[in-house]
């Protein structure tokens, strides 16, 4: 009786489920792979061709229609995957009630765009760009369709549209640079990209035998969806509005050029944050499956988890503290030598960044997606707080200063909360090398 009550938690790489499950990962991960590479040398070469001012001016543009983009994301995506894998026979009204929440959330964000517009005061190029990049938002909307492939688990065909769109913009980019175009170009290159990518979402969607105009709106559904994502919703809100409201407040305080230097080193630190979620989403269903078997096995595995994904960017930012000179001067020119002093502060602000990735997977799998917006709330204050106190005083390094504290204090905040406290101790013995002291004492036993 006793083997008969025990949870196999045994890996069958044989099984067509491992196949299916396996195959649909490497297609996510090399998607990301690709990009990554793509975005790091195009996006070098963009900064050396703009310039401090022109990409300090692109940079603010690009942040604040990410912040508004946000509202129309809505943070639905893994609720309504979900439901299309509960209740695939509602497939048309379960996409048809996510796509109008999409466009409602433009609608928002538009209005809400124009009314920043006016009480920033943007003008001239400015102006033009965040016009032309606020495309982006509206086109994004076809994105409901990258859920149903999600939850039939068939990631090839949206990694088909992300590389199709990726390859082409990148090369439209290159070629605004060869020939020496004006700003606006760009702007109007990063929302043809997306277009890209959703005309090849929706011929892939075709191409199943599936069809928009059968798409339709359910308020049942409707209520199901915003009842358990509402804390999502905000949560995305919040955190997307507190990793770019610094570029915004940069300008509004200082200027473009300025702007421009804290960007380029931000891009450099934010390049290689896919690292986590390739990470946690691969290895997090083997941690649940450990809660079947054990509860000391389901947070010892969890433990191993957040080691792993604060060591990795610890490992990282000690060379680049050390070489940011030399990394920024090989890079982008002495032309931005002043991002050098950004990017000594802000690289360490990616470990914070790596353990709310980590403890974030724990949060949603436990049901705690309140924690995740309360701690993102408190991380967009106290950003916006230290930076009205930082940036007039010491400008772009206090600025990076602000994010390096509200990202740590956003993540040790589970510590307020008596559910998640156990993260807070985890990402403590991490952070002071409790857990290494641990296994090096008991390998040296052991020998």
């Amino acid at each position: 009786m006793e083997n008969e009550n025990k949870v196999n938690t045994k890996i069958d790489f044989k099984s067509e489920a491992f196949k299916k499950y396996f195959a649909n990962t490497s297609w996510l991960l090399g998607e990301k792979i690709v990009r990554i590479i793509a975005t790091f040398f195009v996006g070098i070469l963009l900064v050396r061709y703009l310039g401090p001012e022109r990409f300090g001016i692109f940079s603010y543009s690009f942040s604040f229609i990410a912040i508004f983009s946000s509202i129309a994301i809505l943070g639905i995506e893994k609720i309504v995957v979900k439901e299309i894998v509960n209740n695939p026979d509602e497939r048309d009204s379960i996409l048809g009630t996510a796509f109008f929440f999409r466009v409602m959330g433009t609608i928002l964000s538009f209005l809400l765009i124009f009314i920043s517009i006016l009480l920033t005061g943007d003008s001239g190029v400015t102006l033009f760009l965040i016009i032309a990049m606020s495309l982006v938002i509206a086109f994004r909307s076809f994105q409901v369709i990258d859920y149903y492939f999600q939850a039939k688990v068939i990631a090839r065909y949206s990694v088909y549209s992300q590389l199709i769109s990726l390859i082409i913009g990148s090369a439209i980019k290159l070629v605004l640079i060869i020939i020496s175009a004006p700003l606006l170009y760009f702007g109007i290159a990063v929302s043809f990209e997306i277009l890209i990518m959703a005309l090849v979402l929706i011929r892939n969607y075709k191409l199943q035998g599936l069809k928009l105009f059968d798409w339709n709106f359910n308020s049942e559904i409707a209520k199901n969806i915003f009842s358990e994502s509402w804390p999502l919703i905000f949560s995305g809100i919040a955190i997307t509005i507190y990793m770019k409201v610094d570029q915004i407040m940069l300008k509004q305080m200082l200027n473009e050029i300025e702007v421009g230097y804290y960007a380029a080193a931000v891009q450099l630190c934010e390049s290689w944050y896919f690292l986590p979620m390739v990470i946690s989403s691969s290895l997090f269903p083997a941690i649940l499956k450990a809660k079947q078997t054990s509860e000391n096995l389901y947070t010892s595995s969890m433990q191993k988890l957040i080691d792993l994904l604060a060591w990795i960017p610890f490992a990282m930012a000690i060379p680049v503290m050390i070489f940011s000179d030399l990394i920024v001067e090989l890079l982008y020119g002495n032309e931005f030598m002043s991002s050098s002093a950004v990017l000594t502060i802000y690289i360490w602000a990616s470990i914070a960044a790596f353990l709310n990735v980590a403890t974030g997977q724990y949060l949603v799998a436990e049901k705690l997606t309140r924690i995740t917006l309360i701690r993102n709330l408190i991380g967009l204050v106290l950003n916006i707080i230290l930076n009205l106190i930082f940036i007039p005083k010491y400008g772009i390094i206090g600025s990076a200063y602000a994010t390096l504290i509200s990202y740590f204090t956003a993540a040790l905040s589970v510590g307020f909360f008596r559910n998640s406290r156990i993260l807070f101790w985890m990402m403590i013995k991490s952070l002071f090398f409790i857990t290494l002291y641990h296994h090096l004492v008991s390998y040296l036993k052991r020998r």
